[in-house]
C-alpha cells in the first residue's frame, strides 16, 4: 500500500535493536519524519527503559519503551527496521514476511546472493550456514540509485553497507558506461570510530583512536564480497576490486578515493556524472576539481563527489564522501522506506548538514 493513497495512515514502524549508533540515528531521523508512527523498539538489555531516558535528546518526541522482542508486536507493524548485529534479521524475517510485515535490514543478513559466499565472510562469527538462504534471492540490495524500481515492490529489502555505498556510487557512471578497466579498480577508503559500532572495544576508545591513523583488515573486510558484487553488476561482468579501509581520529564520516584506468581519456568525465545523478534526490557532483569533505555531509543524507585526472595520466580520481551513520545507514534505510510506502523520497530527510 502506498501511503500517498491513504494520506490518513501512517506507517507503523518496528524497530529491532534500537540501542546502537544506527538505532539512535533511525530514531533521531523518523522524529521528523511526518509519515512514520514509532509503535515498538526492542533491545533485550534496555528492556523496559525509556527511549527518552537512555537518549535524553530525543525527550519529548518518543513516549515509548523499550522492550525485548516480541514477534506478535511486530507483526503489527507495517514495516521493521533491524538495526541489529548480522545475523538476527535472518532468525526473524520469514515469520515477519509471512505476516504481511515488510523488512529493511540495515546488517548483512541480505546483502550477498551467494549463501556460500555469505557463509566465507560471514558464517564463522554469526552460526555457520545462512538460517533462510531462500529468501536470498528475493532481497533487493537497497542502493536507490540502482534498484528503486525493485525496491517499490520489495517485501525484503537488505540496506547496503557505508563503506560500499561510497564505493559504489563512486564508480557507478564509469562502470555502467564501460569506460574503465573492470580489472584494476582501488578504493581507499576512510571512516570514522563510529563505523564500528558502539561496543566498548579497546580499539574504539577514542584515547586509541585519536591523534592516530592506521589501515585494517587489508588482507580482506566484508564488505569486500558486496562491493565487488555490486560492481559487477553495474559492470555486466566480474570485477577485480582492491579495497583497503582505514580509520581516522573522528567519530563520523566516511571518504572513499577510488582509481580506475580510462580506456577512452577523451569522454567528458564531468558532464557524464552530473547527468548520471541530475535526478538523484542525494547525490551531488561537485564542480571539477573540488575536494568533497566529510563535513559536509554529517548528519544527513547526502553522497558528495568530485572527479580529478593528473597530468598526463589515463587513471580517474574519484573522491566520495558520505556521513556512514545517515546515507551509509540509517537515512538510506528511511530513503527506501519511502520508496517502498510510495512516499516523496526526501521525506524526513531533509537535514543540512551539521557544521562545524
Amino acid at each position: 500500500m502506498a501511503i500517498s493513497e491513504h494520506s490518513s495512515s501512517k506507517i507503523k514502524i518496528g524497530i529491532v535493536g534500537g540501542t546502537g549508533y544506527t538505532g539512535v540515528e533511525l530514531l533521531r531521523l523518523l522524529a521528523a519524519h511526518p509519515q512514520a508512527d514509532l509503535q515498538v523498539i526492542t533491545s533485550r538489555g534496555e528492556a523496559g527503559v525509556s527511549v527518552a531516558d537512555l537518549f535524553p535528546s530525543l525527550r519529548g518526541h518518543y513516549d515509548l519503551c523499550f522492550s525485548e522482542p516480541d514477534p506478535s508486536a511486530l507483526a503489527a507493524c507495517d514495516l521493521v527496521f533491524f538495526a541489529t548485529p548480522t545475523g538476527i534479521a535472518s532468525d526473524m524475517a520469514p515469520q515477519l514476511l509471512d505476516a504481511g510485515v515488510r523488512i529493511i535490514d540495515l546488517a548483512a543478513d541480505f546483502r550477498i546472493k551467494d549463501a556460500q559466499v555469505w557463509e566465507r565472510w560471514y558464517g564463522k562469527d554469526h552460526g555457520g550456514p545462512h538460517k533462510c538462504p531462500e529468501l536470498l534471492a528475493e532481497a533487493v540490495y537497497g542502493l536507490p540509485e540502482v534498484n528503486r524500481e525493485q525496491i517499490k515492490t520489495a517485501r525484503l529489502v537488505a540496506n547496503p553497507g557505508c563503506y560500499p555505498t561510497a564505493v559504489q556510487l563512486g564508480f557507478l557512471p564509469l562502470l555502467e558506461r564501460g569506460l574503465v578497466d573492470p580489472q584494476r579498480l582501488i578504493a581507499d577508503a576512510k571512516s570514522g570510530v563510529s563505523g564500528a559500532g558502539r561496543q566498548g572495544k579497546i580499539p574504539n576508545l577514542y584515547a586509541e583512536a585519536g591523534d592516530n591513523f592506521k589501515a585494517y583488515a587489508a588482507s580482506g573486510h566484508r564488505h569486500l564480497p558486496e562491493i565487488a558484487q555490486g560492481l559487477s553488476l553495474m559492470a555486466g561482468s566480474s570485477v577485480q576490486v582492491t579495497f583497503v579501509p582505514h580509520l581516522v581520529p573522528m567519530i563520523r564520516g566516511i571518504e572513499a578515493t577510488l582509481y580506475a584506468e580510462l580506456k577512452d581519456t577523451s569522454v567528458d568525465l564531468q558532464a557524464l556524472y552530473e547527468e548520471r545523478f541530475a535526478q538523484e534526490p542525494f547525490v551531488d557532483v561537485m564542480p571539477a576539481g573540488s575536494h568533497p569533505e566529510t563535513r559536509s555531509v554529517k548528519g544527513s543524507n547526502w553522497c558528495r563527489m568530485a572527479l580529478h585526472r593528473q597530468p598526463d595520466s589515463n587513471v580517474v580520481i574519484i573522491s566520495s564522501v558520505i556521513d556512514n551513520l545517515v546515507k551509509g545507514a540509517a537515512g538510506q534505510a528511511v530513503q527506501n522506506m519511502n520508496i517502498m510506502f510510495g512516499l516523496p523520497e526526501q521525506e524526513g530527510l531533509q537535514q543540512v548538514a551539521l557544521l562545524p
